[in-house]
């Protein structure tokens, strides 16, 4: 019987990226969706054609709808304190910290 031959793999070793929470990700779809909301409300402002008018106002709130959504989610979880403004600027603060301390480790680690 034959023996295979044990292959060796050689571990790359690549920078750590910085993980990427769902708060992260959360808050780029709310910035994202916002603008989004934007461009289809100054979309509709340069059009002339009535059939494209009626598109990009359907557009617009599916977009409205879905920037909701996703804001409704940030607030249930405790990512987004809309209704509560000096809450939302301890957690700015906090998460800017954060931002902060990251950045400051990188540079130590070159």
């Amino acid at each position: 019987m034959a023996t295979k031959a044990a292959t060796k793999t050689k571990k790359t070793t690549q920078p750590e990226m910085p993980m990427i929470d769902d708060l992260a990700i959360a808050t780029d779809l709310l910035v994202t969706s916002k603008a989004a909301v934007r461009n289809l409300a100054l979309a509709i402002t340069e059009t002339a054609t009535p059939s494209v008018k009626k598109i990009l106002r359907r557009e617009l709130d599916n977009a409205i709808d879905t920037h909701d959504k996703i804001a409704q989610y940030m607030i249930k979880n405790e990512m987004y304190h809309a209704y509560d403004v000096k809450e939302q600027i301890k957690h700015d603060l906090e998460k800017a910290d954060i931002a902060l301390k990251m950045t400051k480790s990188k540079k130590v680690a070159k």
